[in-house]
């Protein structure tokens, strides 16, 4: 039942790639639509591979429990002066251990054990906005509340908790990995000729 669907959505992306390309300016064997060219032939056989990989390797079905949503729930209680709930809430799943190094420039700015992820401060439980779109082809974007009631775009960055309970929020470059690791301060030598 799956692989009909995913054929039928094939078709669909061929059918739309045929339908967007016979509008552009064919000059010879390629088509010319704004800087991509390529040739049919190569955006057919792109789609193709494109579904032969999904039906290959189909999005998984069977986690049961995101680790990014606990981090969103447990988040949006700490921020908003929850933390006892925001730490007593609980996890159904053993959630890893990371190891982050965040820098500030070229200076370690601290090492932490993560407990969990990282997750991004732009990740949330709930969309931003909702399309309604109308039957004369007109679409009316509404921005929807986060949870917490406010609007609007958080910082570009990430936050995660410690095995502590602590929260981190960085906004800056960091290395993230599952095993333990050192970084002494890095020094940017710079050479003159």
């Amino acid at each position: 039942m799956k692989s009909k669907y995913k054929l039928i959505a094939l078709t669909m992306i061929l059918v739309l790639c045929i339908f967007v390309f016979s509008g552009c300016e064919s000059n010879g064997n390629s088509i010319e639509y704004g800087k991509a060219s390529g040739t049919i032939e190569d955006t057919t056989a792109q789609a193709q591979v494109a579904g032969k990989l999904a039906n290959n390797q189909p999005t998984p079905t069977d986690i049961n429990y995101s680790l990014e949503r606990y981090n969103l729930i447990r988040r949006t209680y700490w921020v908003n002066g929850q933390r006892e709930k925001a730490n007593m809430l609980i996890c159904p799943v053993e959630k890893p251990l990371g190891y982050i190094v965040i820098f500030a420039g070229n200076t370690v700015a601290g090492r932490f054990v993560v407990d969990g992820k990282v997750s991004s401060l732009n990740s949330f439980l709930t969309p931003s906005s909702i399309d309604t779109y109308y039957a004369n082809g007109g679409v009316i974007t509404t921005e929807m509340a986060d949870v917490d009631g406010s609007y609007g775009e958080n910082d570009n960055g990430i936050f995660f908790f410690t095995p502590n309970g602590n929260y981190i929020e960085w906004t800056g470059e960091y290395l993230y990995s599952d095993i333990p690791f050192e970084i002494e301060n890095p020094i940017v030598k710079v050479v003159s000729e």
